[in-house]
């Protein structure tokens, strides 16, 4: 593989994650219960490398060589969700993983059926 072809991957792996990387990545849709907003905040973790090589004549008028290659990996794991309403903003942190994330919406959901509720009854 010439060294202009992993030049280029390297280019068109790099823009690709760009892409990827906006306010939507880290800021969830927002969730509507009742007069609240729910939204899942994560952090996402990425990393990429990449390799090269070249040959040279070992002698005799024979050689060999090349290389190259590219590789990544990246996860995203929810830290917390943002719960908006009129009692003001609450910031509410996630255990780990995502059955949390999962649990802690139906949860905050749970608690805010609730509290509406309670309040409706009065």
């Amino acid at each position: 593989m010439e060294m202009e072809n992993l030049e280029k991957l390297i280019k068109a792996t790099v823009q690709e994650i760009e892409k990827m990387l906006n306010s939507k990545t880290v800021v969830g849709d927002p969730i509507v219960v009742e007069n609240n907003t729910i939204i899942p905040l994560v952090n996402i973790g990425f990393g990429f490398g990449a390799g090269g090589g070249a040959g040279k004549e070992s002698g005799g008028g024979k050689g060999e060589g090349q290389g190259g290659g590219t590789g990544g990996g990246g996860g995203v794991k929810p830290v917390a969700i943002l719960i908006i309403n009129k009692d003001g903003v609450r910031l509410e942190p996630i255990k780990s993983g995502a059955s949390s994330l999962v649990e802690k919406v139906v949860e905050t959901i749970g608690q805010v059926a609730s509290k509406g509720k309670e309040e409706s009854s009065k």
